[in-house]
């Protein structure tokens, strides 16, 4: 898919339906009908996690799909599409993009962002690539690599985050990526409520993703258990 997809964004929500294994809701056909539910909703688009979680959501949804392999390496901070061999395994189902844990950890393999970057292009020259980074030298850094879209998904997620959420100080952290680049940014990260969607989208984001607030009853429930008198 051409950049079309990120025309199709522009100034909407995305989706995120994901379950990992330890959730109640984790399977491909749930998701699958997650998705669905989103779509009817209005989402624009859906991001979700594994071969066969993509593969049962485009069958399912004539939406564009933002894919991502979760994997953990031993010893290695970088868990999103680490390698190209999560690329090779996503492209099975032809996403029309797939986002990258860019931050500055090292990759398990060894091979540097950049080197994967120009490996997926040579590989896959239609494919759109997300950046997921968790600070501003990062984004930059995604920038010069020529990603198509930078998104804030694991500001908070990393060591040098920690403490940090994206709505924190009037989502103060979005505005420095928005001022640092020149490529769509996409904001992602701790976004529970429609105001903060919308607040997302007037400080300049290209498209917001919102997960945990729409697709994961567990986490919903313990909000407002959490908020219980008492």
């Amino acid at each position: 898919m051409s950049r079309s997809m990120l025309e199709a964004i522009r100034g909407q929500l995305v989706v995120s339906c994901q379950a990992l294994e330890d959730e109640p809701l984790h399977s491909d056909f749930i998701m699958g009908r997650m998705a669905l539910a989103a779509k009817q909703g209005g989402a624009a688009a859906i991001r979700a996690n594994s071969l066969a979680d993509v593969r049962a959501i485009m069958a399912g949804v004539e939406l564009p799909v933002i894919a991502i392999l979760k994997r953990d390496y031993p010893g290695c901070d970088v868990y999103i599409t680490a390698t190209i061999a999560e690329v090779d395994e996503l492209m099975a189902a032809a996403p029309a993009m797939i986002a990258l844990d860019a931050t500055a950890h090292p990759r398990p393999d060894g091979v540097t962002l950049g080197d994967l970057v120009r490996t997926i292009r040579l590989r896959y020259p239609q494919l759109l690539l997300m950046a997921d980074i968790a600070t501003v030298d990062e984004a930059r850094a995604a920038a010069a690599l020529d990603f198509d879209c930078i998104g804030t998904t694991l500001h908070g997620y990393t060591a040098e985050t920690r403490g940090r959420t994206l709505p924190m100080d009037d989502f103060a952290f979005l505005g420095a990526v928005l001022a640092a680049v020149d490529k769509p940014v996409i904001a992602e990260g701790n976004i529970t409520t429609p105001e903060m969607m919308a607040r997302c989208l007037r400080l300049g984001a290209h498209a917001v993703v919102v997960g945990g607030a729409i697709t994961r009853p567990r986490q919903i429930t313990e909000r407002f258990v959490a908020a219980l008198p008492g």
